[in-house]
């Protein structure tokens, strides 16, 4: 058996973590299997504020194309980089991550001509982007000749049937994972360590990730505000902002015009650095028009705190049970939110069980059942005719 997985990025931690438990998995359980990790680049332009961090490693064979960000890689530079990879590895079970990239599409198809067996992961959903039916016709025919499929949640499940792909093919249903160990050693540093001097509030809200307009920051300030100006007991409550972006400079300056106290605009901050901020905080909202999934809800719920996300998150189905762990919300709906966070500043008690509920909720999205999940499913195919 022999696995080769095209991946876009080397920064993406998370990823990091699970190929790390698929090789752990592979030389206990298959110590003939070869495995290889081929990425294309080192970030996405999205993400280039992220930085390899060398104090966290994550061992597995892989290699970088290129080493710039994949948005200056040509599809051209791509494409023959890529099957270059391919004829030097000679796989018998091909992962791809990028059915949207013609390059991992042609490489695709050509591994299935040659008898070679295909897994795609995929962590689209319907409410990723507005969705138009020639283009769904084009990538129901790409996505169906893959063999397995690997999905981030449901939202990406219920997506790939509905492009006609067989419920039965989709054998990770869960794959949305994080690095709980380390997240959890820096939730627990953060809890004994006054955060950087700061003098927060009994009660926080957080917000975490970049500082951008699709993520609607602006309605959930003024949610913040209106909530602060109708309730007495709102003084005891602040708001953070863990992230940096092209929008902080018109919250910094809607927080400064309408004299709204605790409000704290931490900053960027590594991923690992992230739940230091997580352990000074009592609710992570997460207001996004749309998101993929939302990985920063897993660390929040790992860290037993209760969650509050828009609808158009992909993790709301399988993370968010309202009145359980957390609500959802419509973004376009300031309203909405206003009455979801009144219950916590009326009843902060609700916190603790709900931050239970959330650790008892996210445990299926274990970074190790995942792998395990997934070199089952390679072992398979690979003796499979």
């Amino acid at each position: 058996m022999r696995i080769l997985i095209i991946h876009n990025q080397l920064w993406a931690h998370y990823k990091g973590k699970l190929f790390s438990e698929i090789y752990a998995i592979l030389k206990s359980n298959y110590p003939n299997a070869n495995f290889k990790v081929v990425h294309i680049a080192l970030y996405e332009a999205s993400r280039t504020v992220m930085q390899d961090d060398s104090s966290i490693k994550y061992e597995y064979p892989n290699c970088v194309l290129f080493q710039k960000g994949l948005d200056s890689v040509s599809f051209i530079s791509r494409l023959i980089a890529l099957f270059k990879a391919y004829f030097a590895y000679k796989p018998t079970v091909l992962n791809i991550t990028g059915y949207f990239d013609w390059a991992q599409v042609l490489l695709m198809f050509y591994a299935r001509s040659k008898g070679v067996k295909v897994v795609l992961s995929s962590e689209s959903s319907s409410m990723d982007n507005k969705r138009v039916g020639i283009k769904e016709s084009l990538k129901s025919k790409i996505v169906n000749a893959a063999d397995a499929y690997f999905c981030f949640g449901t939202s990406s499940v219920e997506y790939l049937k509905s492009l006609g792909v067989p419920n039965e093919k989709i054998t990770v249903r869960q794959a949305a994972v994080i690095d709980e160990k380390v997240i959890l050693e820096a939730y627990q540093k953060g809890k004994s360590e006054k955060q950087a001097g700061q003098e927060l509030p009994l009660y926080n809200f957080v917000y975490v990730g970049r500082l951008a307009p699709e993520k609607n920051l602006l309605l959930l300030l003024k949610a913040y505000q209106n909530v602060r100006e109708v309730l007495p007991e709102a003084k005891n409550w602040g708001i953070i902002f863990v992230g940096d972006g092209t929008e902080r400079k018109n919250l910094t300056d809607y927080a400064g015009q309408n004299k709204l106290a605790g409000v704290n605009f931490a900053g960027g901050f590594p991923w690992h650095k992230v739940p230091e901020w997580l352990a000074h905080s009592s609710v992570l909202v997460l207001p996004s028009l749309s998101e993929p999934w939302g990985l920063v809800v897993n660390e929040a719920m790992l860290c037993g705190l209760p969650v509050v996300v828009s609808n158009k998150c992909g993790c709301v189905e399988d993370l968010v049970q309202n009145g359980i762990n957390g609500y959802s919300f419509h973004p376009a709906s300031q309203q909405e939110l206003e009455i979801i966070l009144k219950l916590f500043i009326n009843d902060p008690e609700r916190i603790k069980p709900m931050g239970e509920a959330s650790r008892k909720i996210i445990s299926p999205f274990s970074s190790e059942k995942v792998a395990k999940e997934m070199v089952t499913t390679y072992h398979q195919l690979s003796v499979s005719k």
